[in-house]
C-alpha cells in the first residue's frame, strides 16, 4: 500500500469519492465545510513561518482554505495532475493562467473556435498589455505550426469546442509546443476527466470551469487549473494570493461533492446525447448536427480515441433558413417552443439546457469573429441532461416541426 492516501493507482471512480482531506476530530463521512475567512495560529513563530510559506498551515482563505484544498486534490486526482488550484470561475482560471505565464512581448496561439469570452480575453484584454494572439483553425495542425514564432509561449485549445464540438489532436499540438519551447493548455470543460485526460495526451495544463459538469447541478461558480506542482506552487499560487481571484469555500465544497457523481452523470448524459443527435440528424428542419459521437462529425475518429469512445453531452445543430435573418427567426422559434429544455447559457447541468450562441456566449464578438468560429444565426446549442431522451425529442419537435 502506498503511503499516499488514497493511492493514485485506484480507479478514478474511487478517487472521486475518497480524495480530499482527512476528517476533522469529529470523523465526518461527508467532508466538512470550512466557512472561515481566517485561521487562528498556534503561536507567533508558527504564524510567521506559515505566512512566509515555510510551513504548511492555513492562515487566510484568500491564500488557502481546507474546503478549497479538498476540491483541488480531488480534481488533480481525477485529471492525473500533480496539483490543481481553484479559482472563482472558469474565466478566472484562464485569466490566472495568462497572468502567470505571459508578459509583454509574448505570443499565444489560440483556437479561433474557443468560447466567446476566451476569445475576447486574449484578443482584447491581454492585447492591452502587449501580449499578441494568433487565432487559428482548431483542427488544422499545419495552421498552428505556421503560426509559431520565436516568442510563442503558449498554445491554447478547448476540445471539444464550445459550441461546435470541434476536436483538436492533443498529441500533435503537444509535439508542436514542446518543439517550440512553449506550453500547451487544454480546456477540458466539455469532456471532463470522466471522458478525456489531456495531461496523459501531452498537455501541460488543463483548464476547468467547475460551474459546468464538475458541479452538475447548476448551483455555483468555480474554476481550476491542473498542472505540475512546480507551476502551481511557484507561479499560480503566489499570484492568486496577490490578485485574489480565489474560489469561495462554499463553492469549492459544492463542486467537490458534485465530482463524486461526475462519471455516472456524464456517461448517462452522453448516451442520451448520442440518441438525440441521431434523431436531430434525421429531422427535415435541421441543416446540420455537430456532435463528436456521430460518424458524420469531421473529427469523429479522433474524438472516439481521445474521449474513450464517448461523444459527450453537448450537441450543436443548425436549423434551416435561406438567409441569416430567417435562420435566426427559426432558431428563436425552436427555443421559445421548448417547455422541458430550459433557455439558459450554462451547460453540464442534470437538466437539459438550450441556447442561441450567436446572441449569448458569442454575442459580444464581431461578425467576423463569429464567422471564423463557425457560429451562425441558425445555430443552437443543446446541453443534454438526465431527462428521458424521448421527452427531449418531443420538446424539440414542437418547434422544429413548425420550422420544417
Amino acid at each position: 500500500m502506498s503511503d499516499q492516501y488514497p493511492p493514485a493507482s485506484l480507479h478514478p471512480d474511487t478517487l472521486a469519492l475518497h480524495t480530499g482531506i482527512a476528517p476533522s476530530q469529529y470523523g465526518e463521512n461527508s467532508e466538512a465545510l470550512y466557512l472561515s475567512s481566517c485561521f487562528v495560529q498556534p503561536d507567533a513563530a508558527a504564524s510567521a513561518r506559515r505566512f512566509a510559506s515555510e510551513e504548511d498551515g492555513y492562515t487566510y482563505s484568500r491564500t488557502s482554505n481546507p474546503s478549497v484544498t479538498a476540491f483541488e486534490r480531488r480534481l488533480a486526482a481525477l485529471e492525473g495532475a500533480e496539483a490543481a488550484i481553484g479559482t472563482a470561475s472558469g474565466m478566472a482560471a484562464i485569466l490566472l493562467m495568462g497572468m502567470g505565464l505571459l508578459k509583454s512581448g509574448d505570443h499565444v496561439i489560440c483556437s479561433q473556435s474557443m468560447f466567446g469570452s476566451t476569445i475576447k480575453l486574449f484578443a482584447s484584454e491581454f492585447g492591452k498589455f502587449g501580449v499578441a494572439t494568433t487565432f487559428v483553425s482548431q483542427t488544422d495542425v499545419a495552421e498552428w505550426q505556421a503560426a509559431l514564432r520565436p516568442n510563442t509561449r503558449l498554445l491554447f485549445a478547448e476540445t471539444p469546442t464550445n459550441p461546435l464540438t470541434e476536436v483538436c489532436d492533443i498529441r500533435a499540438l503537444s509535439a508542436l509546443a514542446q518543439g517550440a519551447g512553449a506550453l500547451l493548455a487544454v480546456d477540458n470543460c466539455f469532456a471532463t476527466p470522466a471522458l478525456q485526460k489531456p495531461l496523459a495526451l501531452g498537455a501541460d495544463l488543463v483548464i476547468h470551469s467547475g460551474t459546468k459538469f464538475l458541479d452538475g447541478q447548476g448551483r455555483v461558480m468555480a474554476g481550476a487549473i491542473c498542472a505540475s506542482r512546480k507551476l502551481v506552487d511557484e507561479v499560480f499560487a503566489p499570484l492568486i494570493r496577490t490578485a485574489g481571484m480565489v474560489l469561495a469555500p462554499f463553492n469549492a465544497w459544492v463542486v467537490h461533492k458534485g465530482m463524486e457523481t461526475l462519471a455516472v452523470r456524464v456517461q448517462a448524459q452522453s448516451r442520451h446525447a448520442l440518441r438525440i443527435a441521431q434523431w436531430l440528424e434525421a429531422h427535415p428542419a435541421v441543416e446540420r448536427v455537430f456532435y463528436p459521437g456521430l460518424p458524420s462529425h469531421p473529427q469523429h475518429a479522433l474524438a472516439m480515441a481521445q474521449q474513450e469512445g464517448v461523444g459527450g453531452a453537448v450537441i450543436a445543430f443548425s436549423v434551416k433558413g435561406d438567409t441569416p435573418e430567417r435562420a435566426r427567426e427559426h432558431a428563436f422559434s425552436v427555443l421559445d417552443a421548448c417547455r422541458i429544455c430550459k433557455l439558459a447559457t450554462n451547460l453540464g447541468d442534470v437538466k437539459t439546457l438550450i441556447c442561441h450562441p450567436a446572441s449569448t456566449s458569442h454575442g459580444r464578438l464581431s461578425e467576423e469573429q463569429r464567422q471564423a468560429a463557425g457560429v451562425g444565426q441558425g445555430l443552437i446549442r443543446l446541453a443534454v441532461g438526465l431527462e428521458h431522451p424521448t421527452d427531449i425529442e418531443t420538446d424539440l419537435a414542437r418547434g422544429l416541426d413548425v420550422v420544417g
